[in-house]
């Protein structure tokens, strides 16, 4: 079965001439169930041609520490040593992408470099330059929605409910089984060894954010997980899920974020069991409208964060009531040490630095205040942002700037109740919270 063409489109003019094909391996980090390394294989067969793949690592990346970049480094040389069992070459680059990959291409004669999608403003500019470099053909495959990111909509969407009506016909055309990788039959020119070296020094992330235990890292943990998910969590998952004293949430979107799994796939697992429909449904809205929802923001608004994504109603509104005294205000250091009045609010920022992933029903609440007690929404978009990209791990990632961009500043939402602070932003509040869950006992599970 070929690839959908839908899928990929070309980032620039140049036909191919002959040479190995590249799988530049970015926001996808596994080897099955990967329509941009299905692609690339499938283009190097129908030529007769070898295949490698690259990931490059480069120094810094977007406020990441250890723990996020120890997550993916254990989760790379899984993946290696899997593409060494379909004879398919794994090299990890360290550096400049741009620089990096040009010297690749350039040194290996390579004829074709396939690449995932990624809207993220970095990502787009390093795989624009590259393309503009290249003197051979660069194609950006999505790998990661199941309804491709440019044909879901050509635009910014205003809400879930605008993009919900446009996927909803599209999905049975793009959820379609995928092929299985070959082993592959030509040998790579150069080296054909997997080269994982990290050089000293490649890598400066700040190291005093610890790694995480409970969560393990890669292709299998992820299949794993998501099958301990349906068999245990789906059947009560519309009941559960926000409830954050209970561990009721699939925990899958750190294995979405690294690309050790696709949402393809979790769709069609999920789509299979026996369970509740509510739940079920509950499910795919959150995988697939929402999650996509993220992706259409970031691939078609280049300030998707800073408060110039907010809604105009938003801007407004929030700027209408930026002079209105804070009963609290607190600072960055104070907000990372959990050092607020607030008990809830502490637990879950305790819960997000020390598991390195707060409930999502926690996550709005946490936004909220932080609006709520700083000095500008400029300051708490700051802050929010920097926090969620320095202990979450799947931080740094659409979602993460689509929902705190709709918890401060009303994006993908409608206008509520005016006052104070929020203007007609949705407020959240703690008796509010207590009126959902336990909030006691989640607090006595985050106490410090």
């Amino acid at each position: 079965m070929k690839v959908n063409e839908d899928r990929v489109r070309k980032c620039n003019r140049l036909e191919y001439a002959g040479g190995p094909v590249l799988y530049w391996m970015s926001r996808e980090q596994r080897v099955h169930d990967n329509w941009a390394l299905l692609f690339a294989q499938e283009s190097a067969l129908d030529r007769g041609e070898s295949l490698s793949v690259v990931f490059c690592l480069v120094p810094e990346f977007l406020g990441a520490t250890m723990r996020q970049y120890s997550f993916m480094i254990e989760g790379l040389q899984e993946a290696a040593r899997e593409l060494e069992r379909y004879r398919i070459p794994f090299h990890l680059l360290t550096g400049s992408p741009v620089d990096e990959i040009l010297r690749f291409t350039g040194d290996r004669e390579i004829g074709c470099v396939v690449t995932d999608c990624d809207p993220l403003r970095i990502r787009r500019q390093w795989r624009e330059a590259v393309a503009q470099k290249l003197t051979i053909p660069l194609f950006e495959v999505d790998a990661h929605n199941v309804v491709p990111c440019w044909i879901a909509s050509p635009k910014q969407e205003y809400s879930a409910y605008t993009l919900r009506r446009k996927i909803t016909p599209m999905i049975p055309e793009y959820l379609t089984e995928f092929p299985r990788l070959m082993k592959h039959p030509n040998t790579f020119r150069g080296s054909g060894e997997n080269s994982l070296e990290i050089p000293a020094g490649s890598i400066r992330a700040d190291a005093r954010v610890g790694t995480v235990s409970w969560l393990r890292p890669g292709e299998k943990a992820a299949r794993s997980a998501l099958s301990s998910f349906v068999k245990e969590k789906l059947p009560d998952y519309d009941a559960a899920r926000n409830r954050p004293e209970e561990d009721g949430q699939s925990n899958l979107s750190p294995y979405l974020h690294f690309g050790h799994l696709s949402a393809q796939r979790v769709v069609y697992e999920v789509q299979q069991a026996e369970v509740p429909p509510d739940s079920r449904d509950a499910f795919l809205e959150e995988l697939i409208v929402r999650r996509e929802l993220s992706d259409n923001l970031c691939s078609y608004n280049e300030q998707y964060d800073t408060v110039d994504c907010f809604p105009r109603w938003a801007r407004e509104s929030l700027n209408a009531h930026r002079n209105d005294e804070r009963e609290y205000r607190y600072s960055l250091e104070e907000f990372e040490d959990a050092r607020t009045h607030d008990d809830l609010w502490n637990a879950a920022q305790r819960e997000m630095v020390v598991r390195g992933k707060m409930h999502g029903y926690m996550r709005m609440y946490w936004a909220k205040k932080i609006l709520e007690w700083s000095a500008s929404p400029e300051e708490a978009l700051h802050i929010a942002i920097y926090l969620n990209d320095r202990y979450e791990l799947d931080g740094r990632d659409p979602n993460g700037y689509a929902g705190i961009a709709w918890s401060i500043g009303g994006l993908h939402d409608r206008a509520w109740k005016e006052r104070p602070v929020f203007g007609k932003v949705r407020y959240m509040s703690a008796r509010g919270c207590a009126a959902k869950f336990d909030v006691k006992r989640y607090i006595t599970q985050w106490s410090g």
